[in-house]
Formats: structure tokens, sequence, C-alpha cells
């Protein structure tokens, strides 16, 4: 059979020791009470196990005079990892009797159990394996799987209740030794049924606790992997520093050249300006000149339309009187313009029949010039030509004047009906006059 490794031989003690000191601590403060003092035998135990866990594989220091190995060093750096754990160290530094540092760390270990959180600041401190490397060596308990099982134990000390008194406690000079007389039962014991059915719960409570555990070490290897994959993100992140800071001074250099080319287009731009300042103040004057005459001419038109706008509502008010007599008008007005449009389809009819002897009529003289033969026969043509001519003239005169007869009455017509209407003012009755017309 191969020989075990004797390192891994005490972590499996030290295991099964916290195991059994956790056991029996949790079991007597249940049918204690489960409020502790300092003189309870279980709970000094308990920190003499916890004591010996941390020295395990923990590095010898040089000091000055002897070789120093000590817990207080990794106890202390949990400080750094988990914020509220400052409040503890500090009590620990300013307890006037305690001279040596493990004292301080005996003391520590007590205040982080009456305040229920030493399962908490163990595994912030596991968590951070390069920083224990400072302290323990690669087989240590704290850097292995057994440290992790342990805390995931401390968990169910969180039922006990401990009223330590840790001022007046000389720590500095206690010997850590283990009882291994308080962990051996006889047959008794077994026996008794009331202990058993506390065992039993305690059983209870200790699968509670295992299964904690084991789901405290898979948050440790998330953890561990999380911790893997943000250092492979800060090399990337380093690098891409790196070429930030090439592209920074590439930008800065672009950025002076381009300062310097500002420079000369500021200059061309000042004595463009300088230049283009007379014409400019040149065309504020032309245009302060045209700005005044269109405030008078926008003025007088604002003058103009409020006086019309208010001629207009008083001309809609009497046409809203009107109405009837409009229509009536509109009768008039429409039979009239068929009439107007009859004459005028005739009038047109004749211009063209005009037209047309006139063409006729310059046709035959240019035949007449060349012919001398037909002389007698062409005057004749063109005296009733011309004839016809002053017939037609005298029908379109006649049309024209029958036309202007008719535009006669209707005025006539529309004038009366609005004198009998209403009396208005002379401007009111010169504007129906002009809508009329």
């Amino acid at each position: 059979m191969a020989t075990k490794d004797p390192t891994a031989v005490e972590r499996a003690n030290l295991l099964n020791m916290a195991k059994l000191s956790i056991k029996g601590l949790i079991e007597s403060a249940l049918s204690f009470g489960r409020t502790l003092d300092s003189d309870y035998p279980p709970l000094q135990q308990f920190f003499v196990v916890m004591e010996h866990c941390l020295k395990h594989g923990l590095k010898v220091r040089k000091s000055f005079l002897s070789y120093n190995k000590t817990i207080w060093g990794p106890l202390e750096l949990v400080e750094k990892l988990y914020p509220e754990a400052e409040e503890i160290g500090a009590s620990v530094r300013d307890l006037p009797g305690l001279k040596t540092p493990l004292g301080r760390a005996r003391a520590w270990l007590r205040l982080a159990l009456m305040q229920k959180k030493m399962a908490d600041y163990l595994r912030c401190l596991i968590i951070q394996r390069d920083l224990l490397s400072e302290f323990y060596e690669y087989h240590a308990l704290m850097m292995e799987e057994e440290g992790a099982v342990i805390v995931g134990l401390l968990v169910g000390l969180n039922v006990i209740d401990a009223n330590l008194c840790v001022k007046g406690e000389d720590l500095d000079s206690q010997v850590g030794v283990i009882d291994f007389s308080m962990y051996l039962k006889n047959e008794e014991d077994i026996g008794n049924k009331e202990r058993n059915v506390q065992i039993a719960a305690i059983l209870d409570q200790k699968n509670y606790v295992e299964e904690l555990n084991r789901q405290l070490n898979s948050t440790v290897s998330s953890l561990h992997s999380r911790v893997d994959s943000l250092e492979k993100s800060n090399t990337k992140l380093i690098e891409e520093l790196a070429i930030a800071k090439n592209n920074i001074i590439k930008l800065q250099e672009e950025n002076h050249q381009l300062r310097s080319e500002n420079k000369l287009i500021l200059m061309k731009t000042q004595q463009h300006l300088e230049v283009t300042k007379v014409d400019v103040e040149a065309e504020l004057q032309t245009y302060k000149h045209s700005r005044q005459g269109l405030d008078d001419m926008y003025n007088e038109a604002r003058r103009q339309l409020r006086d019309e706008s208010q001629l207009r509502q008083d001309v809609e008010n009497e046409l809203a009187v009107q109405v009837s007599m409009k229509h009536e008008i509109e009768l008039a007005m429409k039979l009239l313009e068929k009439d107007i449009h009859e004459k005028q389809d005739t009038l047109i009819g004749l211009r063209q029949q005009l037209e047309e002897v006139k063409a006729i009529n310059i046709e035959m003289y240019q035949k007449l010039q060349g012919s001398e033969d037909g002389l007698k026969e062409k005057n004749e043509i063109i005296a009733r030509l011309e004839e016809k001519t002053n017939k037609i003239t005298a029908a379109m005169r006649q049309l024209e004047q029958s036309d202007n007869d008719l535009l006669t009455q209707t005025r006539t017509i529309a004038l009366s009906l609005v004198k009998c209407a209403s009396s208005d003012t002379q401007d009111q009755y010169k504007l129906v006059k002009d809508i009329s017309f």
C-alpha cells in the first residue's frame, strides 16, 4: 500500500477535529441554553482547534531577534478584503492587555464569534489564494479544500450566542492543547435516548452545514473561474491601454499640426473679415434705409388694411341684411349676362365675316391691279362689298349700342334697388356699386 502524504494526513486530522469541535459545541450549546461564556470548556477547545487549523502550513517569518510564526498576519488581511471587518481589527488593536500577535489573533477569533461573522470573514480570506500564499505554504490547510470545508462548517455556529469577556483575559500566555477526552464517548452515553434525540438534531444540522459547504465549494470554484477571466480581461485591457496611449500620442501630434494650420487659417480669415467688414457696413447702411422705407410702407399698408377691414365688416353686415334682394339682382344679372353673351357671339361672327370680306377685298384689289379688263366688274363688286361692309359695320354699332343700353338698364335697376334698401354712407354706396358691376 502506498504511503500517504503526511501533510494530507495532518489536514484530514485537523478537519476531523474541527468537525468534532464544532459538532460538540453546537450540541452542548443546545442543551446548555445557547448562550456561552469564556469558561465553557467546549468553547475553549473550539478556539484551540481553530488556532491549530490556522497555524497549519504557516510560513516562518524572520525578525530581528527570532523567527516568528503567527496567525495574526492573515487575519489582519481580512480588513482589506472585507470592509465590515475594519471595526473588529480596530477593537483588537485598542485592547490594552494584548502584547503579542498571537494574543491579538485569539481576541480576533473571539470577537468574530460574538459577531457571528467568523464564517464570512474566513470565506473572503480563502478566496484570495494569491494573497494567502504570502503567509502559507502551498500544502497548508487554508490553501486546500479542507479550509473551505471548515469555513462551511463555521456557518452552523451562527445559532450560538456567545458572551465573552476579552478585555480582562490573558490571551498572550495561554497554551493551546487539544483535549481529546472531550470527544471520546462511552456506551452509557450512546444508550441515552435524550442524547440520541439531540444527536439526531445535530446530525440534521450537520447535513445542512455539509450541503451549505458543497454550495460554498461550488461558489469558490465559480469565483476562481471569474478571477481567471478577470485576469485575462485585465491583460487585454493593459494591451488596449498601450494601444490607446500610442493613439493619444499620434492624436496629440495631429492636434499640434492642426493647431498650426488653424492659426494660418485664422490669420487669413481675419484679413478676409477686415476686407469684407467695409462692404458689410455699406450694405448695412443701405439695408437700414431700405428697411425704413419698408417700415413706412408696412405701417401705411396696415392702416389701409385696418380701414378696409372695418369697411368690409360694415359692408358684410349690410349684405347680411339684404340677402333676399341680392338673390333677385343675381338672377337679373344672369339673364343679362346670357343676353350679352349671345350678342357677343353674334358680334364675333360678324367680325369674322368682316375679316373675311377684308381679305377678299384685298385679294380683289390685288387682282384689280393685275387686270385692267375686268376693272369695271371689279369696281361693282368692290362697291357691293363696301356696301355690305357698311351694313355689317352699322349692325355692329347697333349691337354695341343695344349692349350699352342693356348695361345702363342693369345699373339703373341695381342702383334703384340699393337706394331703396337702405341709406348708407357714400363709401358704402360706392363699394356696393363696384361689387354689382
